[in-house]
C-alpha cells in the first residue's frame, strides 16, 4: 500500500516538520523528530505482522498511523494547538496504539498473555455462543480449532491496548544478543515512555476515565522551552478521536478485500469503507461521503456505515462534553454530519435502486416490553415456573462460588412461604457468589441476555471456567420470570468478597416500571449472597394459586415437585414452621432405582393420601425390577424409566413420567414411568425433547420389549397400546403383536394375510364415532357408550399413542415411502399423495399386506378412493347407531 504523506499535515508542519538552523529551538525539535522516525520505521515492521494474526480485520499497519496524524489535524483544526513535545507524545502513542493487534507484539502464546483462568473463561464463553452448551475438562484443555481462532482474535482485541502501554519498554534480542526497543532514545523513553504507553492504551477506555488518569498538565523536560507543557487530557481526546474517524477507502483497498476474502460482518466493514471518502470537516461537523453508491447487495454494509459513524457521533459529543465540564479547549470536530436520519444519511452516502428505510425493531419503552414479556408471555401461567427459575438461579450462584472458592463447603439455598397479616411472601436465598452493582445492571437487567454466558459477568468473576462452572440457569433471564408471582419483588445482594457497605438492594413496583437501585440502609445488613422476595398477588391456596399442583395443599411438596436433583442442600421453611425441612444433594444420574423412584415419587407419608403409600412401594418395585438406563455415547446415564406399567389402569397412583431439564421437572407423560433428560424449547420449559438420540432411544425401547416378552405382562392390553410406539421406532412390527381389532378379535401383522384373503372388500373404519378401549379391548360408540360388533369385513387400526417425547422422537415420517416423498408439496389429494402420508405408520403396514395377499399394485388400491373423493362410508349393523367414515378397499378384478 502507498504511505500517507503524514509530513505534509497541518498537525506535522506546525510541530515536528524539518526546520533550518535559524529556528530557535532546532536541535530540540530535531531530537524528537529523529526519535519519532526511527520509532515509526522499527514499529512498521511490527504492526506489519497483524495481518497475520487478524487477517479479516481492515488494515491496521503504518499506513493507518500516518493517517492519524491527518484525522489529528481535523480534530484540532484552528482552535487547539499542540507544541513539539506534545507531538512527539501523541506520534508515539500513534504508532503504539495498535501495535500489539497481531501476536508478534506479545513474545508468547495468548492463552499464557491472559493466564489459565481468562483463558478459559474466553473458551467456555466462546464455546456456549457457537455450540449452546459449556464445554467439558477436554474441551478447554484443547478447544476446538475454530473457537481457539476466535478467541485467540478476541483476546488480541481485548488486551491489545493494555499491551501497548507495555511495548513501550519491551525489548526485543538480535541476532548479536543486542536489545532493540520501539522508542532508541533512553531518555525520551524513560521520560515520555509511561505517559506514552497510558495514552496508546486510553483509547480502549471508557470516556469519563481520561479525565480521572490525564487530569494534570506535565511540565517540559530540562532541556527543552519552559513552554513545552504537555497536557494529556487533550492528547488522550485527540488520540481516541482520530483513530475512531480514521475510516476510508485507504483502510479497506479493494484488492486487498479481493485477496483475503473476509467472512460475515467483517466483510460488511470491509464493503462500506470500501466506499468511504476521505472525510473534511464542515463547521464543527466531520463529514464522510461516498462516491460509489451502495447497490442492493450492500445494503447491509450501507445500514453498517451509518451506525458505524453513528457510533463515532456519540464519541464525539462525549468528548466534546468532558472538554466544556471541565472547561479546557474544545475540539473543532464536535459530531458527524448526516446520521441523524437514514434520509440525511443517504445524501451522503447514496444508493443505487434500493430506498434506506429504517424498519428495525424498535423498543421504545423498555420497562413496559418487560412488563409484557416478564411474566405470563414469557413463560405461560404456571406460577411453579417462577419458583422454578428462582431456585436454579441461587443454586447457580452457589456453584459459582464453590469455583472461585473451592473451600467453600457450606452452600445452601433457602425457600420460604410466609404470611403477614394476609398477604403472602415468597422468598428465596442463598449464600453463593452474589452481584456487584456492575453485574446487576448489565447482568441480571439486561433484558433477553443470558448473564452467565456473557463475556462481561465473566470478567467480573475470572475464574469460573477453570474452576468447573457450569450453570444450569439462564441467569437475566429466569429472573424475570419472578412477575408471574407478583409485582413487588425486593433483590438483596452482597458479593462473595466484598463489604456490608457494598451490599445493593434492589427494588421494583412494577415489572413495567423502573427499578431502584439503592445502597443497604445503615441499619440493614446483608449476607453474603442474594436473597428474592416478591409479594403474592394471588393468596397460594387460591384456586391457580402457588400449591394448586400440590395434592395437600403443602409448599415442600411444590419444591419436590420442581427440584428432582440439586448440587446444593435446599431447605424448605413451610409457612409458620420453626424449623425447615432438609432436601439433601442427589444425582439423577448415579442415584440407585429405588432412590431414583423416591426423588420422582416422594413417599406419602403425611397428609391425607398417606393410605396410598402401600400402591406407591407396589409401583416402585415394579420399577426397581423393570426400568433400563437410557445411556448417551458416552455410558452417562440420560434417563431410567420403564415404557409402560401394568398399573396404569388399576386405579392407584397412575404415576405420571417426568422429563427432567437441567435437574427440574419440565413435562409430564403417562406413556412411561420414571424420568428421562430433556432440552427446554422455550423460556418455559413446558416443552422439551429428548437429550437421547434415536439410535439411543432406540436401544432402551428395545431392552423394555425384551423385558416384556419374558414377563407375564405381555398381553394383548400392552400390545395395543405398544404397537404404534414399537412400530415408528423400529421401522417395523414384530408378527406376534396386535395392533388392530376385527370382528373376529385381535389382528396381528402375521394374521393379515390370511384375513385379507378371505375377503373380497375391506373397510378400514377411521375415527368418529367409533373409539376403543385396550382394557379388555372392544369397540364402542364414542356418543352413546354403547359396545359395537363390528361388521365381518371392518378393521379398526389402533394407530396411535401417549404423547410424549418418545413420541415426538419418533414421526411416522421416518418410515414413509421414500419412493412418494415426490408428492409432498401436491396441492390435491391423489393416491400417490395419500399413500405417501399412509405409508409410515400402522395404516401402511396393513395396506401393504393387503397388496401382497391379493397380489396388485399400491395403485390399483387406492386410485378408486381418488375417483370417489375419499368420501365412503358404511352403516353399522345397528341401524341407528349411523355411519362410520373410512376407506373401502375393494379387491381389484385381474388380482389373482
Amino acid at each position: 500500500m502507498p504511505e500517507y504523506d503524514f509530513v505534509s499535515t497541518p498537525l506535522w508542519q506546525k510541530t515536528l516538520t524539518a526546520r533550518s538552523r535559524a529556528d530557535d529551538h532546532h536541535s530540540q525539535r530535531e531530537r524528537l523528530r529523529v526519535s519519532y522516525l526511527a520509532l515509526r520505521d522499527t514499529a512498521a515492521v511490527l504492526l506489519s505482522e497483524n495481518m497475520r494474526s487478524l487477517p479479516e480485520f481492515t488494515v491496521h499497519d503504518i499506513s493507518h498511523v500516518d493517517a492519524l496524524w491527518e484525522t489529528a489535524s481535523l480534530m484540532c483544526g484552528d482552535q487547539v494547538t499542540l507544541n513539539p513535545a506534545e507531538a512527539y507524545v501523541l506520534g508515539c502513542a500513534f504508532v503504539l496504539h495498535d501495535a500489539a493487534m497481531g501476536s508478534a507484539a506479545y513474545g508468547m502464546s495468548m492463552p499464557a498473555v491472559l493466564g489459565e483462568q481468562r483463558w478459559r473463561d474466553l473458551v467456555s464463553v466462546a464455546y456456549f455462543q457457537q455450540r449452546g452448551c459449556w464445554p467439558d475438562q477436554e474441551d478447554l484443555d484443547a478447544p476446538p480449532a475454530e473457537i481457539a481462532e476466535q478467541c485467540r482474535a478476541t483476546a488480541i482485541r481485548e488486551t491489545h491496548a493494555e499491551q501497548a502501554r507495555r511495548l513501550v519498554n519491551q525489548p526485543w534480542r538480535s541476532n548479536a544478543g543486542n536489545e532493540i526497543f520501539l522508542i532508541q532514545d533512553l531518555q525520551l523513553r524513560e521520560a515520555y515512555g509511561p505517559l506514552i504507553g497510558d495514552l496508546a492504551a486510553s483509547h480502549w477506555w471508557p470516556v469519563h476515565m481520561l479525565a480521572d488518569r490525564f487530569r494534570q498538565a506535565k511540565g517540559s523536560l530540562t532541556w527543552q522551552p519552559a513552554e513545552w507543557i504537555i497536557e494529556p487530557l487533550k492528547l488522550a481526546s485527540i488520540l481516541r478521536l482520530a483513530d475512531a474517524t480514521q475510516i476510508d477507502s485507504r483502510r479497506a483497498p479493494t484488492f486487498l478485500f479481493a485477496l483475503r476474502k473476509p467472512q460475515g460482518i467483517a466483510r460488511e466493514h470491509w464493503r462500506f469503507q470500501e466506499h468511504v471518502s476521505r472525510p473534511h470537516l464542515n463547521g464543527d461537523r466531520i463529514t464522510y461521503t461516498s462516491l460509489r453508491p451502495f447497490a442492493p447487495d450492500d445494503a447491509a454494509a450501507w445500514w453498517l456505515a451509518l451506525d458505524y459513524l453513528r457510533s463515532i457521533d456519540e464519541e464525539l459529543k462525549k468528548v466534546d462534553a468532558l472538554l466544556h465540564d471541565l472547561g479546557r479547549s474544545r475540539l473543532a470536530a464536535r459530531a458527524v454530519a448526516g446520521v441523524d436520519s437514514p434520509e440525511r444519511f443517504a445524501d451522503l452516502f447514496p444508493v443505487s435502486d434500493w430506498r434506506p428505510i429504517d424498519a428495525v425493531v424498535k423498543v421504545t419503552d423498555v420497562p413496559a416490553l418487560v412488563g409484557t414479556l416478564g411474566g405470563e408471555q414469557l413463560y405461560g401461567k404456571e406460577p411453579e415456573v417462577a419458583v422454578r427459575e428462582l431456585i436454579q438461579n441461587a443454586q447457580d450462584a452457589v456453584l459459582a462460588r464453590r469455583a472461585l472458592e473451592p473451600d467453600f463447603a457450606d452452600g445452601r439455598v433457602d425457600v420460604r412461604l410466609t404470611e403477614s397479616d394476609g398477604s403472602w411472601c415468597l422468598e428465596i436465598s442463598d449464600n453463593g457468589v452474589g452481584m456487584d452493582e456492575e453485574t446487576l445492571v448489565h447482568g441480571l437487567l439486561d433484558f433477553g441476555t443470558s448473564g452467565w454466558s456473557s463475556t462481561r459477568v465473566r470478567s467480573r468473576l475470572p475464574g469460573l471456567a477453570s474452576g468447573g462452572f457450569r450453570p444450569n440457569g439462564r441467569f437475566g433471564v429466569g429472573f424475570f420470570s419472578v412477575f408471574l408471582l407478583g409485582d413487588q419483588v425486593e433483590l438483596i445482594t452482597r458479593r462473595y468478597d466484598a463489604s456490608m457497605a457494598d451490599a445493593r438492594r434492589l427494588s421494583f413496583e412494577s415489572s413495567s416500571r423502573r427499578p431502584l437501585l439503592t445502597p443497604l440502609s445503615a441499619q440493614g445488613r446483608a449476607a453474603l449472597g442474594t436473597t428474592v422476595r416478591v409479594a403474592l398477588k394471588d393468596n397460594p391456596y387460591d384456586v391457580k394459586g402457588l400449591l394448586y399442583r400440590t395434592s395437600d395443599d403443602r409448599f415442600l411438596q411444590l419444591i419436590q415437585r420442581l427440584v428432582l436433583e440439586n448440587a446444593v442442600p435446599i431447605r424448605v421453611w413451610e409457612p409458620d414452621t420453626a424449623a425447615p425441612y432438609a432436601i439433601p444433594p442427589f444425582t439423577l444420574a448415579t442415584g440407585a432405582p429405588d432412590e431414583v423412584f423416591d426423588r420422582l415419587y416422594p413417599p406419602l407419608t403425611e397428609g391425607w393420601r398417606i393410605g396410598q403409600e402401600k400402591g406407591r412401594l407396589q409401583l416402585r418395585d415394579d420399577f426397581v425390577e423393570r426400568a433400563a438406563e437410557l445411556l448417551d455415547d458416552s455410558g452417562r446415564r440420560i434417563g431410567l424409566a420403564t415404557i409402560w406399567t401394568n398399573r396404569i389402569y388399576s386405579g392407584q397412583n397412575n404415576l405420571r413420567g417426568i422429563v427432567a431439564a437441567n435437574g427440574f421437572r419440565a413435562d409430564e407423560t403417562i406413556a412411561f414411568v420414571g424420568y428421562l433428560v430433556g432440552e427446554p424449547s422455550r423460556a418455559s420449559r413446558d416443552k422439551v425433547s429428548m437429550v437421547a438420540d434415536r439410535d439411543q432411544a432406540r436401544r432402551w425401547m428395545r431392552t423394555q420389549e425384551q423385558w416384556l416378552r419374558g414377563s407375564k405382562y405381555f398381553g394383548d392390553l400392552i400390545q395395543l397400546e405398544l404397537a404404534y410406539t414399537f412400530h415408528n421406532a423400529f421401522g417395523a412390527l414384530a408378527d406376534d403383536i396386535a395392533f388392530a381389532i376385527t370382528a373376529q378379535g385381535l389382528l396381528r401383522p402375521a394374521d393379515i394375510g390370511a384375513w385379507v384373503e378371505q375377503r373380497d372388500e375391506i373397510f378400514i373404519a377411521s375415527g368418529a364415532p367409533l373409539n376403543w378401549r385396550t382394557s379388555l379391548p372392544h369397540v364402542y360408540h364414542s356418543l352413546s357408550g354403547q359396545g359395537i360388533r363390528l361388521p365381518d369385513h371392518w378393521v379398526v387400526i389402533r394407530q396411535t399413542s401417549f404423547v410424549s417425547p418418545i413420541s415426538d422422537a419418533f414421526p411416522d415420517v421416518l418410515n414413509r415411502d421414500c419412493e412418494y416423498e415426490h408428492t409432498r408439496h401436491e396441492r390435491t389429494l391423489t393416491w400417490q399423495k395419500f399413500w405417501w402420508r399412509m405409508s409410515g405408520g400402522l395404516y401402511g403396514l396393513f395396506m401393504r399386506a393387503v397388496c401382497q395377499a391379493w397380489s396388485c399394485t399400491m395403485e390399483a388400491l387406492l386410485a378408486p378412493l381418488e375417483q370417489r373423493h375419499w368420501s365412503d362410508s358404511c352403516q353399522l349393523d345397528e341401524e341407528h347407531l349411523g355411519s362410520v367414515s373410512g376407506y373401502l378397499l375393494r379387491r381389484p378384478a385381474n388380482s389373482s
